[in-house]
């Protein structure tokens, strides 16, 4: 199984990646093991999902990076960012 992942950052800013071990790869994230999340702690898993395949999973990731893919994350999320903006 792979999958893509967003997680929440400290400095509110998502980031986007995918793996074959979800639940490994968030403990990495969450210890300061990932370079690109170590200065950004604590972390927070917000969104995933699961494919059959890797190349599936990858074009995901790449789609969720881009302008129009982040809109999409919004909208799919809309309640966790609307409550982000109430707090």
């Amino acid at each position: 199984m792979y999958y893509t992942y967003v997680l929440m950052c400290a400095d509110e800013k998502m980031y986007i990646g995918y793996t074959t071990d979800l639940k490994k790869r968030i403990a990495r994230h969450k210890g300061g093991e990932v370079f690109a999340t170590k200065g950004r702690l604590p972390v927070k898993l917000i969104f995933y999902e699961a494919f059959l395949n890797r190349l599936d999973a990858k074009r995901r990731e790449q789609y969720f990076k881009t302008t129009a893919g982040k809109r999409a994350l919004r909208l799919i999320l809309q309640r966790h960012f609307s409550s982000k903006a109430i707090s």
